[in-house]
């Protein structure tokens, strides 16, 4: 069974902790060492500025599935909220188990390394076990989780870009209605992410094969 980030790793001081980050990332226009992601979700868009060059392996691997278009049509479909302030927490998304969504693995690259703290607006690499088992599911943070980050007792996730534009999208979607598996955290009504489209540079697919769309023309 695929294990997924625990509520329990919410620190408690999450609103003291709403710190913005150094570099100023623009939603309407490029930024050198950044690539902007747009996600269209049903409730409304958000602009992620991915951190090319302080994370390029894990960068990439989210623009494969964006060139891919894996993303499109997955939801966003868990939120875990802070027990003290349930403003604050993660909302994650991504193909969840579907295999035929799935790429390869990638390398973990820590905070520790990347500098990439898990600030507020965050968004950062879900995965199915140790480090290095991250593939198509991520999360995003809504105020900071410091608990996400590495520790030498701890490897932390993988954060790797900030939500530059749509942080309003992101704050009603944490409020969404939960229960369900994982600890009730399941969102009752998953919030599609209708397409996903790179804003800057050239897309470059896998040229791997997309199976979900021959079963999707066979079913309409």
């Amino acid at each position: 069974m695929i294990r997924f980030i625990a509520p329990a790793l919410l620190g408690p001081l999450l609103a003291p902790l709403l710190v913005a980050p150094a570099a100023a990332q623009r939603a309407d226009r490029a930024t050198p060492g950044w690539v902007r992601v747009r996600l269209e979700t049903a409730d409304g868009p958000m602009v992620i500025a991915l951190a090319a060059k302080k994370a390029p392996a894990t960068t990439a691997n989210f623009l494969r599935y964006v060139d891919d278009g894996r993303f499109d049509g997955i939801s966003l479909y868990r939120t875990a909220k802070n027990k003290r302030d349930p403003r604050y927490g993660f909302i994650q998304g991504g193909i969840r188990t579907d295999a035929r969504r799935f790429l390869d693995t990638i390398p973990h690259e820590s905070t520790k390394k990347t500098g990439i703290k898990h600030l507020d607006m965050t968004i950062s690499m879900a995965r199915m076990g140790p480090p290095g088992s991250a593939n198509g599911n991520f999360f995003i943070s809504v105020g900071a989780l410091p608990s996400m980050d590495w520790s030498p007792s701890n490897p932390g996730y993988a954060a790797f870009g900030r939500i530059v534009s749509g942080q309003a999208t992101v704050r009603r979607i944490l409020a969404e209605p939960v229960g369900g598996q994982m600890r009730g955290t399941l969102m009752l009504r998953p919030v599609r992410v209708n397409r996903a489209v790179r804003l800057d540079g050239k897309p470059q697919p896998t040229g791997r094969p997309r199976p979900w769309l021959i079963e999707r023309r066979r079913e309409g």
